[in-house]
C-alpha cells in the first residue's frame, strides 16, 4: 500500500471515518433524537405537527396556510385538517387578506399562544437535558458542522435541478 493509499489520520491519531459511517451514524442518531422529541410531545398532550404549527405561528407570527406548510413539512391536505382541528380547540383562526379575501392567513389566539409558550418551554427544558452530555464547544461544533452539511446538501439539490432542465 502506497503512501497515496492510506486513510488520513484523525486529529486523535485514529483514522477518520469514512463519509458513509459519518452518514450512519448522524441518521441512527437522528431517529433516536426524533423518537425522544416525538415521546416528549406527546406526553404533553398534543399531536407533533399540531405542536409545530403552533411553534411555527409563536415564532414567526402569522402566516399563510401554504407558507405554514411548507415551514412545517405538511401537504395541503394535512394542513387543512391540522388548521380545523387547531381552530376547533380555539387555538389559532384564520383570518381573511385584506386585499385578497381569498388569501387566509393563521394566527395563534390568546388561548393558543399561552398554550404554546407552556409546551415550548417543557419542549425547551426536555432538549436541554438532552444536550447535557455535550460540552457547549461540542454543541457549537455540533451545530456548525451540520449547518454546513445542510447548506452543501441544498446547493447540490439546486445544481441538479438546473442540470435537469
Amino acid at each position: 500500500m502506497s503512501t497515496e493509499d492510506k486513510p488520513e489520520p484523525c486529529r486523535s491519531g485514529n483514522t477518520c471515518p469514512t463519509a458513509a459511517s459519518v452518514w450512519l451514524v448522524m441518521m441512527k442518531a437522528h431517529r433516536s433524537l426524533q423518537a425522544l422529541m416525538e415521546q416528549s410531545i406527546a406526553s404533553l398532550g398534543i399531536g407533533v405537527s399540531d405542536f409545530m404549527i403552533l411553534e411555527a405561528l409563536l415564532h414567526k407570527g402569522a402566516m399563510k396556510i401554504s407558507q405554514l406548510g411548507e415551514k412545517v413539512l405538511l401537504a395541503n391536505a394535512s394542513m387543512t385538517a391540522a388548521i380545523d382541528r387547531l381552530e376547533q380547540r380555539g387555538l389559532v383562526e384564520r383570518q381573511s387578506g385584506e386585499t385578497d379575501r381569498r388569501v387566509r392567513t393563521v394566527q395563534l389566539t390568546g388561548c393558543g399562544r399561552h398554550l404554546i409558550e407552556q409546551l415550548y418551554a417543557k419542549h425547551e427544558r426536555d432538549i436541554d437535558v438532552l444536550m447535557q452530555p455535550l460540552q457547549p464547544a461540542e454543541r457549537e461544533e455540533l451545530r456548525s458542522s451540520l449547518k454546513k452539511l445542510g447548506l452543501a446538501a441544498q446547493e447540490a439539490l439546486q445544481g441538479a435541478g438546473r442540470t435537469e432542465r
